[in-house]
Formats: structure tokens, sequence, C-alpha cells
């Protein structure tokens, strides 16, 4: 495995000679299926930091924070730009404008991550804007905590109503397979074929 460290300075419009360090990024050549066609292939994948920023000189301005383009937010989640321009229209998201364009900061990039997670857990997109909003109004993170953990609850029991409806539906369908079957067997005129 190689390692490499590169700067990933994710500032626009940054034209300077100093190099940040942001991220590391990870070379593995592993042999892939198709050896005897492509040769190695290889995996790429950014890793934390802390310890190749904290061996840097150079360190970048906390009155400098990091902002992403639409574009750099898509490619980092997979995401279409369509989707990101949803969720703000939604009001999840709330980047800054710097004339047309859309800049977007750290909250917002840990915003679409919440989002992320919460779809992937079954939530609504309302249920998830009432989470990321409890948190606004109050800075701290004990009720958001208390209502993540009611929606979890109310999650899983309808996850396993759904679960108990569907063994209900499969066995229903294997009675309904075996009724078939015999059927067949009997043939059209009741003898057995």
């Amino acid at each position: 495995m190689e390692r490499f460290t590169r700067g990933c300075d994710r500032r626009r419009g940054t034209a300077t000679a100093r190099t940040f360090v942001q991220c590391n990024i990870l070379f593995e050549s592993l042999p892939s299926v198709n050896s005897h066609r492509l040769g190695a292939s290889t995996l790429y994948g950014i890793l934390p930091v802390a310890s190749a920023v904290a061996s840097r000189s150079v360190m970048p301005s906390r009155a400098e924070p990091l902002t992403y383009s639409i574009s750099d937010l898509a490619r980092e989640f997979a995401l279409t730009t369509r989707a990101i321009r949803f969720y703000e229209d939604e009001g999840l998201l709330a980047p800054r404008r710097s004339g047309r364009s859309r800049v977007y900061g750290e909250r917002e990039r840990v915003r679409i991550k919440l989002i992320l997670r919460g779809k992937r857990l079954g939530l609504s997109l309302s249920e998830i804007r009432e989470l990321l909003d409890l948190y606004e109004a109050t800075k701290s993170e004990r009720p958001q905590l208390l209502k993540f953990l009611q929606v979890l609850s109310e999650r899983r029991a309808m996850l396993k109503q759904q679960q108990e409806d569907i063994a209900i539906v499969l066995s229903e369908i294997d009675s309904l397979e075996r009724q078939c079957r015999k059927r067949l067997r009997l043939g059209a005129n009741g003898a057995v074929t």
C-alpha cells in the first residue's frame, strides 16, 4: 500500500503559494479480477488528517472557513446538484450567496450528512427538518437527542409491524402455493395425474 499526501484546499478562488494539507489521499493497489487484462486496480480513499495537518508548519487560518461549491458537495455525497437545490428549497440548507453562486459552508455539509442519514433510516424530510431545527433553536444537543430517540422508537415500531405484516403475507402465499400444487396434481377432472 502506498500513501501519498496531497493538499486538498477546498476554498474556491484560492490562489496562494501556501500549501494546506487537509486530507490524505490513500492509493492502494489490489489485484483485480481481470488482472490479466488490466493489471492491478487502484482504490482511492480520503482519510482523516489530524496527524498530517499537525505536522505541517503552515496551518489554515480560523478566519478563513472552508467553503464548498454545490458541485463539490454533489461529488462528495454522490448526489445531483438538483437534489441539493431541492433540500435548499425545502428549507434544510441555507447556503450563502456570492452573486449568482451558492457558497456552502461546513454547516451545510454536516446537514447534508444528517439528511442522508435520516433518509437511510426512512425518516421523512419534515421529520429531518424538525430534528435539525431543534438544534438551531436551542443550540443544545439534548432536545434534539430526545426527539431523535422518540422518532427512532416510532420508526422501530413501524418496521416491526411491517415485518409482522410481511410474515403474514408470506404465510398466505405459502398456503396458496400448496393449494395450487395440490389442484395441479389432482388434474382438471379430479383424477390424480
